[in-house]
């Protein structure tokens, strides 16, 4: 059975910024232990005032990195109730002039370093009688935007990846969740961002007009304390919902991608970038 007579801890992955730090403080806030992790912790100073927080490496495309972070948690916690997979980063530009490092490296992270983090976990809950494990995701990981091909690639596979896996740990008493942040102001528009091809003569207009789109958020989209929330909501949901929209637009245009005809929703996109 699940020990209910201590505090509940959550494992952020990248915490160094945006949507996993403003997690780390909202969970600490809400009274959790707090294991968060970056792959340089001895550069953070903020996250270590934090009540019940303790900072730890954890670089989610080494095992050993995620085996070493998550044995020094339960040592220090005793358990992990939630896994937060936050750690990832964004590709987007001409797909054509993308190498295969730059591929890989955005599957090895997104993917591959989730999926890793997420098997590491799955026995240290079944041990504690269950738990949660909520993966960021993306509304881009069930509809798509002009260049954003890779990205919407890592996305859409966790969406897939973590669905099925529902089935199979629920009867454990782990539920998988998955959050679809939509606009947010994060580094992901700044110093997160690779941008690959601009310079593509052939691409120059298609290029042109979708930067006038895809960078309005960092200016104008909600903060990640909003995306915090829906995580913790998330974490803590034991019912058989596993996708929370939070931020615009993402409910509304999942909800207009589910309902409109394929066509007419793509006429929108390729509308609103003037394509």
């Amino acid at each position: 059975m699940q020990r209910t007579d201590r505090r509940k801890t959550v494992l952020v992955t990248g915490t160094s910024s945006g949507i996993g730090r403003a997690t780390a403080e909202h969970f600490s806030a809400r009274g959790w232990n707090v294991a968060a992790t970056m792959r340089r912790p001895e550069a953070d100073t903020a996250l270590r005032a934090l009540a019940n927080t303790k900072l730890y490496a954890l670089d989610v495309t080494s095992n050993d990195s995620i085996e070493s972070a998550m044995e020094s948690v339960v040592r220090d916690f005793g358990a992990i109730d939630c896994l937060v997979n936050n750690a990832g980063y964004g590709v987007d530009g001409v797909f054509e002039a993308m190498s295969d490092e730059v591929i890989a490296k955005q599957f090895e992270t997104n993917v591959f370093g989730l999926m890793k983090t997420t098997r590491a976990v799955i026995p240290r809950m079944r041990a504690n009688g269950g738990g949660s494990i909520v993966q960021i995701a993306s509304m881009g990981g069930r509809i798509t935007f002009p260049l954003f091909s890779l990205y919407h690639g890592t996305k859409w596979a966790v969406e897939g990846f973590s669905e099925s896996l529902h089935y199979e740990l629920r009867p454990f008493g782990i539920h998988v969740k998955i959050v679809e942040p939509g606009a947010i102001k994060t580094d992901f528009y700044g110093r997160s961002r690779v941008f690959v091809g601009g310079e593509r003569e052939e691409y120059r207009s298609i290029v042109a007009k979708a930067e006038k789109v895809s960078q309005g958020p960092a200016q104008t989209g909600a903060p990640p304390e909003l995306v915090a929330r829906a995580i913790e909501k998330a974490a803590t949901h034991t019912g058989r919902r596993i996708r929370f929209a939070v931020g615009a637009p993402a409910p509304m245009l999942l909800a207009l991608r589910r309902f409109l005809p394929e066509t007419l929703f793509f006429a929108i996109v390729r509308s609103s970038y003037g394509l």
